[in-house]
């Protein structure tokens, strides 16, 4: 017979105190995030339900993901999805976990672009997850979207992604490239959209395990900083339509930089934009 000690609360509260002597930054919120997942349940539903006791296997299975996450394996990972702006992406250790700052970054691209636009071409270039262009293209039916990384297993992480939330009758192309070097050369962009990586490695030492650990580093580190973004800025350039726009997520640290780096390449104009944390996060670029 079962008792108080298999309970939903009984069992977060021991999950909680488990993870934070293994210094996990937010414990309850993973423990809830956890358990919810395993049962198939929106994470209020445990407070309906806190007194609902748990099967042997289920305390079983989630024992597990509990010690997975002491490791810190991120949440999103030991669940497979993250939630971002008002969807939820499949997520693997191929793709960064998308972040609430870049929710901020696809805000800023609709607010720009909220009236008298008709069909717009848009590139999520370095798309990961997907997140920034199925974001975008959600709200706006009459977007054409396309995306492009490096890494073939990310692409395959966003076009089940765009399968997933925007369905099988929008008009996507993809792209497995080195930011631009195989997109076909006649293509054009009302606007293009990119968190690239942007962590010099020599912050290796002051990220956190969770990201360090299991984030892929090919989306998170670059050997060279600016050499790197001159590549892009230059690059990317010849894509845009006149009037086009390029927006990028960065390293609040270089931004400044990247701003005059951007108008010597020849874009006409330059906007830095704060992040919540009052931090020089994103650039908007005018060709």
């Amino acid at each position: 017979m079962q008792n108080s000690e298999d309970s939903v609360l009984s069992l977060l509260k021991k999950s909680e105190e488990f993870l934070k002597r293994k210094n996990i930054p937010s414990p309850r919120l993973d423990a809830e995030l956890l358990l919810a997942d395993l049962l198939k349940i929106p994470r209020v539903k445990l407070y309906v339900d806190f007194e609902r006791p748990l099967s042997l296997i289920e305390k079983d299975a989630y024992r597990e993901r509990i010690l997975e996450r002491s490791k810190s394996r991120p949440t999103a990972y030991i669940i497979g999805k993250k939630s971002f702006f008002d969807s939820e992406f499949y997520v693997d250790q191929n793709v960064l976990i998308p972040r609430p700052e870049t929710e901020e970054l696809v805000a800023w691209v609709l607010e720009d672009f909220s009236k008298g636009q008709g069909s717009l071409e848009i590139l999520d270039l370095c798309s990961g997850s997907g997140c920034i262009g199925i974001s975008l293209a959600k709200p706006k039916a009459n977007w054409i979207v396309h995306f492009s990384d490096v890494s073939p297993e990310a692409m395959n992480i966003t076009k089940r992604n765009s399968s997933e939330i925007l369905g099988g009758d929008r008009k996507i192309e993809f792209f497995e490239s080195d930011l631009f070097s195989s997109i076909p050369k006649d293509k054009s962009f009302d606007c293009i959209v990119s968190n690239p990586p942007y962590i010099p490695e020599k912050e290796k030492g002051e990220i956190m395990p969770d990201v360090l650990n299991y984030e892929p580093h090919l989306a998170l580190f670059l050997s060279d900083f600016e050499e790197f973004h001159v590549k892009l800025l230059g690059q990317g350039f010849p894509f845009l339509k006149e009037g086009g726009r390029l927006y990028l997520e960065t390293h609040p640290e270089y931004s400044g930089w990247l701003r005059e780096a951007a108008l010597k390449v020849g874009y006409s104009d330059a906007v830095l934009r704060k992040d919540l944390s009052s931090k020089e996060r994103f650039l908007r670029l005018t060709k």
